[in-house]
């Protein structure tokens, strides 16, 4: 055997933190494993940091802060990047791809914000770009729906698919606490960061619903598509009523192909949202994640597993690692995602959902009929009302049929104006009611 056949495929790493550290001890405990799958030895051979004296535990020979040099290094044959954001992170992958080097990437960011542009610059350069670990950490999810699944149409990809908010809300029903004290708890437990506001305010999923529905259904979609809502405004009160008819509180990621008259249009949203106890998502609980696909000819399947922290992103990581390594050995780039069906992305407004609605109204003859007619006069069916009456007010809980979205919030805002509705105490979405 020659040298040249014995040579170590050689990776640079790029951040060294949770993720990264993770990524660094497989690589070294699974060495024997890695180089029989891959049929070569893989070795790093340099780490970029930006403080390497906050790396004691590192080879410290492997240490370097000058990340544009060690990704475009002759002896690199790969890149692994965990260091997360937009820049420098697109820069040095970019330069990774001039220089003929294939990029592992976790980096769900960057990806939703630039995805297309990057994948292009990765088939001009005849490498490889793969991101298992930026949607659901440890799930084999990505490739199954860019690969498994490339000979069938799906149609919907709902899930769960930020660990944190999870956590949070699956806490305020076991416990009955708000959401201040269940993110306290989450905090205190390592599950939130000190800055919440990625998670709890929905940009860690929606990015993540970018990347998802960019993969499902052949189009490009970005971060800026995705409708927004974050679980900050999800009430004790909100999580009881949605028991009381049977459901639970999770922030859904929901991705959509929807029949738009002359064709198919995306629509792609995170929100919070009441679920059926039945349905798979309703039961993932604690920092889980679980992402539910439902397809053409393979109808409904379940992907359900560890969604965040060092180790399951890690192994999802080595998992892309193998895979690109092995392309690389084979002379050839794998295959990217498509964007070929460039379908339109719908607008929030005008995509169909649900509303449970409560209000605080005047307990007197006619202030039913004046809610209903509201709800009428914007083209909205009523589906179920509930009324609890106490002294000279009373609650209603109204769950409505599915409706243009700008419809219900046109609602929402007339029954704000009635004389006769104290209070809109609590909107929600319901997604999965028959």
């Amino acid at each position: 055997m020659s040298a040249s056949e014995i040579r170590p495929l050689r990776v640079a790493l790029l951040g060294c933190g949770t993720v990264g550290g993770a990524v660094l001890r497989l690589i070294s405990e699974q060495a024997h494993d890695l180089t029989a799958r891959i049929g070569r030895p893989v070795e790093v051979a340099g780490i970029a940091v930006r403080r390497p004296a906050h790396h004691p535990d590192v080879p410290q020979h492997l240490l370097t802060t000058d990340a544009h040099a060690l990704v475009t290094r002759d002896d690199v044959d790969l890149v692994v990047e965990v260091i997360g954001g937009i820049e420098p992170a697109r820069t040095l992958i970019l330069a990774a791809f001039e220089a003929g080097k294939s990029v592992v990437s976790a980096n769900k960011a960057l990806l939703a914000d630039d995805g297309v542009a990057l994948h292009a610059a990765a088939a001009k350069s005849g490498v490889d770009l793969y991101y298992e670990a930026a949607v659901a950490g440890a799930i084999p999810l990505l490739r199954p729906l860019r690969e498994s699944l490339a000979g069938d149409q799906l149609r919907r990809v709902v899930g769960i698919v930020n660990g944190t908010t999870n956590y949070i809300l699956s806490r305020m029903a076991e416990t009955g606490a708000g959401f201040a004290e269940a993110l306290a708890e989450a905090t205190d437990l390592g599950y939130a960061e000190a800055d919440p506001t990625a998670d709890v305010d929905g940009f860690d999923a929606a990015a993540k619903a970018a990347i998802l529905a960019s993969l499902a259904f052949h189009t490009p979609v970005t971060a800026a598509d995705v409708h927004r809502e974050g679980i900050s405004s999800v009430s004790a009160t909100d999580v009881a009523r949605a028991a009381e008819i049977g459901c639970t509180v999770k922030l859904l990621a929901i991705c959509e192909r929807v029949p738009n008259g002359d064709g198919d249009s995306v629509a792609v949203r995170v929100h919070p949202a009441m679920i059926p106890t039945a349905h798979p998502l309703a039961s993932v609980g604690g920092a889980f994640n679980a992402v539910f696909v439902e397809a053409e000819a393979a109808g409904q399947l379940m992907f359900y597993g560890q969604g965040a922290g060092g180790e399951p992103t890690a192994s999802a990581v080595l998992g892309d690692l193998v895979a690109v390594a092995r392309n690389r050995l084979a002379g050839a780039a794998g295959q990217g995602p498509s964007g070929y069906a460039d379908l339109a992305v719908r607008p929030m407004a005008e995509t169909p959902t649900r509303y449970h609605v409560s209000l605080d109204v005047a307990d007197k003859p006619g202030v039913l009929a004046t809610v209903a007619h509201a709800f009428a006069e914007h083209g909205v069916s009523i589906s179920t009302v509930r009324q609890n009456g106490r002294g000279d007010a009373a609650t209603l809980v109204i769950v409505t049929h599915s409706a243009p979205d700008a419809s219900l919030s046109a609602t929402i805002a007339a029954l704000r104006d009635m004389p006769a509705v104290r209070g809109v105490t609590s909107v929600l979405r319901v997604e999965g009611l028959s």
